[in-house]
């Protein structure tokens, strides 16, 4: 969603969506320990539907694979617990995706310490 109404709903989403998983959600279902972090949406112009890019850290893979699937599996209370805070006519269907611009970033890091470490040492 393109303009100033668009860049605000994006960012409400995003910090409403993040509220809930870090509080409802969590309560909800305690093995979600791992950080988990909304790192973008983009919602549709007509407000039908929505991408929420989902970012979760966590060194364990499958940990972190079932906190994806729970948080998957819980997108209508997640547009539930929406609904009742943000003052929308509609609010849109969620669709989570995984987002793994965080651990490529980290891999990225890694690397260039390992360099500058290696660099040092001749």
């Amino acid at each position: 969603m393109k303009g100033n109404r668009g860049k605000r709903l994006s960012g409400e989403f995003q910090k409403e969506i993040s509220s809930v998983i870090s509080q409802k959600l969590k309560n909800k279902h305690p093995e979600l320990s791992a950080i988990i972090s909304v790192t973008d949406t983009d919602i549709a112009p007509d407000l039908k539907s929505a991408k929420i890019y989902i970012s979760i850290f966590d060194p364990n893979e499958e940990k972190r694979q079932d906190s994806f699937e729970i948080i998957r599996q819980n997108a209508g209370f997640i547009r539930h617990e929406l609904a009742m805070v943000m003052r929308l006519r509609t609010v849109p269907e969620l669709r989570f995706i995984f987002d793994e611009s965080m651990e490529h970033g980290s891999k990225i890091d890694k690397m260039l310490e390992d360099l500058n470490a290696k660099k040092d040492n001749e």
